[in-house]
């Protein structure tokens, strides 16, 4: 009998410290993750505004056209394999500093047409294979339309993409600590699940009677 009590006092003793653990570590996890992620939550939240309300920030675009001309020699040659697309590039890049990256070089019988792609920024390029005159038009739609583009990860490379999957986890990671701790706050328990379950509620109805 004194062997059970004993072992039941151990098997609590486990219990209480790794509920204990449990919570250190979610309340570590949620405030040290919550501080990383802050610029993070802030910037998706603004951004989220302004891609709901995008006519309350209806930038001016502005737009720039350019003529000129680049060596005939890199745009004549029959094999079209041979058409210098990096000079290409490179020499719009440095002479008329176009941003972004390359989306698309589409060679044509008597065209090659060039295209970079930012967040709120566009570029076309139009290239005569005949003589190597081009038309170049540039298009910067302001800071809300790059703010926006960044929020949806479009036109804005693989790196920007990985740091969009990472503020996910990080943001996923902030909400089930928060949760986890509330379990181990008996004052706040139940009001704080009634919230969830609130909250829970309104987005199923709106989505409901709205969306759906």
């Amino acid at each position: 009998m004194e062997t059970n009590n004993v072992t039941n006092k151990q098997t609590n003793g486990n219990s209480k410290e790794l509920k204990r653990r449990t919570a250190v570590f979610s309340r570590w996890l949620h405030i040290y993750l919550s501080m990383l992620s802050f610029l993070v939550v802030l910037f998706f939240s603004v951004t989220g505004l302004t891609l709901n309300h995008a006519d309350w920030f209806d930038g001016k675009q502005v737009e720039q056209k350019y003529k000129g001309k680049l060596s005939p020699a890199w745009v004549m040659m029959k094999d079209t394999a041979k058409i210098r697309k990096l000079e290409i590039v490179e020499f719009l890049r440095k002479n008329y500093n176009i941003k972004g990256f390359v989306s698309d070089f589409l060679i044509q019988d008597d065209q090659c047409t060039v295209s970079f792609k930012g967040p709120g920024y566009s570029a076309d390029a139009f290239i005569s294979r005949k003589d190597g005159n081009f038309y170049l038009r540039e298009v910067k739609l302001g800071i809300v339309a790059v703010l926006n583009d960044l929020h949806k990860g479009r036109d804005s490379g693989k790196p920007w993409g990985w740091l969009i999957d990472i503020s996910a986890i990080f943001l996923t990671l902030v909400s089930l600590s928060g949760l986890v701790m509330l379990f181990f706050i008996k004052k706040k328990r139940v009001s704080g699940l009634i919230l969830l379950g609130i909250g829970m509620a309104i987005c199923w109805l709106v989505y409901v009677f709205y969306v759906g």
